[in-house]
């Protein structure tokens, strides 16, 4: 029987910060660039997401939603540093460990019982919180899914238990954005069928979702109802790329600010980089999602490591400018590669 755990940290850039600056406890606190400058938010507390900020918006916008936030600059070496000792303590308990980012790891206790996971991940919270300040959730299912899903619930510091024989029961009620992947277009195209939980969506044809969504996503969303998900967990976490996406409020053609995003969360990327203390890359990929839910990606291999984030600007207006037609742009990424 698979038992898995998902930890996730709380706003861990801003719980980061609030840590060295414990005189910001209780006040909406935003990680990313100046709000008088450029770039997008990385990170936001929970205070500051009650005005509607979110990581990926524009900082401008999130200035004018919420201009009484403490703005604060990426500290992407200090948020490093922290995760490599939450990420050693969270290996010892675990028989095998996937690092999903700096913030969020799945383990694998299967040689345990429900009841010592559970132990485990008091045990994780109770280590982390006193030697690193900082809080996470858990979810502890049977497979990635579920365990995902359940660390979403009950934020921050919580912990939530779905044993195989309560999945179907877990994941019924839920609105169907809960499922991973599912975001708010496509929440709008169930929702417009009348299909709002996840028990209306188990209820689907399969054959409706695949006509909908297309093969792959279909069988996705059609397997996601029924709590399956076989995936394993890959122990090997290198950092390989560095990016960032944003999905507009109004899916656009508007050429000058589609690249407008762009050019910011390009020049965030490298500042990340940066930050990181990478100091070249050599591979740009953009990534663009249409209003039909069509997705697709184009990459540049530079014949010389770059290291600036003008030459990333170029090479990603350059790829960019093959997407635009008449189709309306729903979401845009960029990520640099091959990281030196």
């Amino acid at each position: 029987m698979r038992i898995i755990i998902l930890v996730d940290m709380d706003a861990f850039y801003a719980s980061c910060e609030l840590v060295r600056k414990p005189n910001l406890k209780g006040k909406p606190v935003v990680v990313g660039a100046d709000p008088n400058g450029r770039g997008v938010v990385s990170a936001c507390n929970y205070e500051a997401r009650k005005f509607g900020l979110h990581s990926g918006m524009p900082i401008a916008i999130a200035y004018r939603k919420c201009p009484n936030c403490v703005f604060l600059p990426v500290d992407m070496e200090y948020y490093v540093s922290v995760s490599n000792k939450i990420m050693k303590i969270m290996k010892k308990y675990a028989d095998k460990m996937e690092q999903v980012s700096v913030d969020e790891a799945f383990l694998d206790v299967s040689s345990k019982t429900y009841e010592k996971a559970k132990e485990i991940a008091r045990k994780i919270k109770t280590e982390i919180l006193k030697k690193e300040k900082v809080t996470c959730s858990i979810g502890i299912g049977p497979n990635k899914l579920i365990a995902k899903i359940a660390s979403s619930k009950n934020k921050p510091n919580g912990l939530t238990i779905v044993q195989p024989s309560g999945v179907q029961k877990f994941l019924d009620p839920l609105d169907v954005d809960e499922i991973y992947m599912v975001g708010p277009k496509t929440t709008a195209v169930l929702n417009e069928v009348g299909i709002e939980t996840i028990k209306q969506l188990r209820s689907t044809p399969k054959s409706n979702l695949i006509e909908w969504f297309g093969e792959k996503f279909g069988h996705y969303l059609y397997n996601s109802s029924r709590g399956i998900d076989d995936v394993e967990l890959g122990e090997e976490w290198t950092q390989k790329s560095i990016g960032r996406q944003y999905t507009f409020e109004k899916d656009t053609t508007d050429k000058d600010f589609v690249e407008k995003i762009m050019d910011e969360m390009t020049e965030d990327s490298f500042e990340q980089l940066r930050q990181q203390k990478f100091k070249t890359y050599k591979t740009v990929t953009i990534k663009v999602r249409y209003e039909d839910f069509s997705t697709f990606t184009k990459a540049k291999t530079l014949i010389a490591n770059a290291d600036s984030a003008e030459q990333a600007k170029n090479v990603a207006k350059e790829l960019l400018n093959k997407f635009f037609n008449k189709k309306k742009i729903r979401l845009i990424g960029i990520s640099l590669g091959k990281l030196k």
